[in-house]
């Protein structure tokens, strides 16, 4: 059995080691030099272990150093999204945050190159690192990169020192790179093994400074000094007594707590996963997430080498590899089922848990918008009052500023909006990045059969939206709707929500049946089951005031389908304000209405007045704002009574 880290102590893991943003190429197959566009990802093997460790549910910290700019920033704050505790995270005043380019040219090669020279994680300052943050975790993991050099092997070694004095854990990726050991040509970052006696030499010296020591069969070669793994396995016993743990790919793992036996499978031999491979890299630090995730929890090597496994098998078949790192919902969903599943990649039970358990922020408990994505509505206002049109852009910045205001008033932290590309592209650019809740349109206004705005190639529209923004889409459907209108508006929503997945873009569906239509207690609930069965999960859903009855029908029916649905919002639909607080009252007692998003009703009078040039600037921002705060108090105030759990509702 292994001997399992079981002292308390706030964080489970540090992670020493290199840091970085990777770059990964978005056509597969291509050589590098052929590449066209990257995707921006959190990278470097110590960065991807916080990672990964954090999404399964250790408390991870990261000791490493970036840049004072905005790549670092970047590290920063991606680490800071899944968890990961950064304060000891050094700012490099001088250097820049490492970057890799990648390219998946097959499903074993990966053409990489490495911008690493004098960089900042390579820089470490020792003297800032202190021994009584080492003393917080159960464990500290090491990778041999940044045992390579003078600067980071002191970082290192003050680091095992402290780890030793204060009874931590000590853990070692090999990672052995040639080219990061200055052994390779600078463009050839995809080479994994030169044989070299000092490389060998240099990290015999450290390998007794360790409880468990994980690498490939060729890192252990190179630890070892020989090409023949048993041979290597054995030369790395002589000089430490740590837990080995030898990766064999696709064959699983092995693990070796004593002396090495007469062949390899004599150790504890845990198989992997076969599934179909989209490109190995990645899989060294999902499968080092996943052991640790084990180990630190005290499950056994079995247990811990199958996480490790499974971590390994979903990240090959993903792309990039901090994005592509499971959850722990999902590494326990696919480790019970894993035997039936050859491509994780397309499973969609997999495929939805990932994305809503990777969403951020994970949590948004209030939802009080301001919605001023109009634009017929506006162009009506505007010919009304024979303003030019030309002024709607102006005005949508105006009420981003009473969207801000009237937040402050009320103190709340984040104010919601919706607004449109159309005529709210500047507006759109105020909001975004201040972390507010931004909704974005894509429906073409009053098209019934649904119908988008900038056409049907919604993926080449949704690649350049912010990540912040969520999709919202307005159809009036009804599930009596004829067949062949119904079914024309439901492929439209399966091809965005395909879209939105892709894209990595929340999604909001908003429901308004048709005023013609005869509507019960139970129309919103058919009509959001139905496309639940289509295989549409929105993260959010927005719909019409209802009844207590339709609440629940409505609330029964997206926790039974998709529990991790964010939630509803309410519209406005234009309604006088002591309309809107009379709904409220009835949403505010069931839990899955989140909030409202309503607009005409805040900014339509001032609004017209601005446009008719009867009110300036300032005063349209107070009246907006004065409106906007005003609702939320309202809901807050009916909100602060405990929200009735469903089954209790008559």
């Amino acid at each position: 059995m292994q001997a399992t880290p079981t002292n308390t102590r706030p964080l489970d893991l540090i992670c020493l080691g290199r840091v970085a943003v990777d770059l990964y190429s978005e056509q597969v197959g291509s050589r590098l030099e052929d590449v066209a566009s990257f995707a921006k990802y959190l990278g470097g093997s110590s960065g991807n272990v916080a990672y990964g460790t954090a999404r399964l549910g250790l408390k991870s910290a990261m000791l490493s150093r970036v840049g004072n700019e905005q790549m670092g920033n970047f590290v920063r704050e991606e680490l800071t999204r899944a968890g990961v505790d950064v304060s000891a995270l050094q700012i490099d005043p001088d250097r820049h945050t490492g970057l890799v380019l990648l390219a998946l040219k097959d499903r074993d090669s990966f053409p990489l190159l490495f911008y690493r020279r004098d960089c900042a994680d390579m820089a470490i300052d020792t003297e800032a690192i202190d021994p009584s943050f080492i003393a917080r975790a159960k464990a500290l993991a090491i990778t041999g990169t940044h045992l390579s050099t003078e600067t980071t092997a002191r970082a290192c070694r003050k680091s095992l020192d402290a780890a030793a004095k204060h009874d931590v854990k000590r853990v070692l990726d090999i990672d052995y790179r040639p080219v990061l050991w200055g052994l390779t040509e600078p463009g050839d970052g995809e080479t994994r093994f030169v044989a070299d006696d000092k490389v060998t030499d240099d990290l015999q010296a450290w390998l007794s400074d360790f409880d468990l020591i994980v690498g490939t069969e060729e890192e252990f070669h190179i630890a070892g000094g020989s090409t023949d793994t048993l041979e290597s396995l054995r030369a790395v016993r002589r000089v430490s007594g740590a837990t080995l743990v030898c990766k064999l790919g696709a064959l699983g793992c092995v693990v070796f707590e004593g002396e090495i036996p007469d062949r390899i499978e004599d150790g504890i031999l845990v198989k992997g996963v076969k599934v179909e491979v989209l490109n190995v890299l990645g899989a060294g630090d999902a499968f080092m997430s996943g052991l640790l995730r084990g180990w630190l929890r005290g499950e056994s090597w079995e247990t811990s080498a199958g996480y490790a496994n499974a971590c390994g098998a979903l990240v090959v078949s993903r792309h990039g590899c901090a994005p592509a790192m499971p959850t722990e919902a999902e590494l326990f969903d696919y480790v019970a089922r894993r035997n039936t599943i050859k491509r994780p990649d397309q499973d969609a039970g997999l495929n939805h848990l990932h994305r809503v358990t990777t969403r951020v922020p994970k949590e948004w408990p209030q939802v009080c918008g301001l919605a001023f994505d109009h634009r017929r509505q506006l162009t009506d206002m505007a010919r009304e009052v024979q303003a030019d049109p030309a002024r709607i852009p102006a005005l949508k910045q105006l009420l981003v500023k009473a969207a801000e205001e009237g937040a402050r008033r009320t103190g709340l932290d984040k104010p919601a909006i919706l607004i449109d590309d159309v005529y709210g592209q500047d507006a759109l650019n105020d909001a975004t990045g201040k972390e507010w809740w931004i909704g974005r349109p894509v429906e073409l206004p009053s098209s019934r059969p649904l119908r988008f705005q900038h056409g049907d190639d919604l993926g080449s529209r949704l690649k350049h939206w912010p990540r912040e923004h969520i999709i919202k889409c307005l159809v009036f459907y009804h599930p009596d709707d004829p067949v062949e209108l119904r079914l024309d508006q439901e492929a439209r929503l399966r091809q965005l929500y395909q879209a939105a997945c892709t894209n990595g873009l929340e999604l909001l569906i908003e429901v308004i049946p048709p005023i013609q239509a005869s509507i019960d207690d139970k129309t919103l609930a058919r009509a959001v089951q139905r496309l639940y069965h289509l295989g549409i999960r929105p993260d959010w859903w927005k719909l019409p005031t209802m009844s207590d009855t339709a609440w629940k029908a409505v609330s029964q029916a997206i926790e039974a389908q998709d529990p991790y649905c964010r939630g509803v919002v309410l519209l406005g639909l234009d309604a006088p304000m002591e309309d809107m607080k009379r709904g409220f009252t009835t949403a505010a007692r069931h839990p899955q209405c989140k909030g409202f998003t309503v607009g005409r009703t805040l900014f339509s009078a001032p609004s017209r007045d601005w446009l008719a040039g009867t009110l300036d600037d300032d005063q349209l921002i107070d009246r907006v704002a004065s409106n906007y705060a005003e609702l939320i108090q309202a809901w807050r105030q009916l909100r602060s009574v405990q929200p009735i759990a469903e089954d209790t509702l008559s």
